[in-house]
């Protein structure tokens, strides 16, 4: 659940099919497990450096450094809205 990625139609309460076994490419959107805590957001990769963006400007960009506890989970491939 959530509001960070309205703007990429995902929606609160919506659910998410993953695929673990994608690889990670920039401009997916991914289940991420980040410092205890699980988030979707979009993956963002350059340069050696990897960002995830919320498509909700209330929400700030998220830069991954060797600090953070982070694991890409899974790539969503398919979301289903409740009716």
């Amino acid at each position: 659940n959530g509001q960070a990625l309205i703007g990429a139609g995902l929606d609160d309460n919506d659910f998410l099919v993953i695929d673990r076994r994608l690889e990670p490419e920039n401009n997916k959107i991914a289940i991420c497990f980040l410092d205890g805590e699980f988030t979707v957001k979009l993956l963002k990769v350059k340069n050696g450096e990897v960002w995830l963006q919320p498509e909700n400007p209330n929400y700030p960009i998220i830069k991954i450094t060797e600090e953070n506890d982070f694991v890409i989970w899974g790539i969503v491939t398919s979301v289903i809205k409740k009716v």
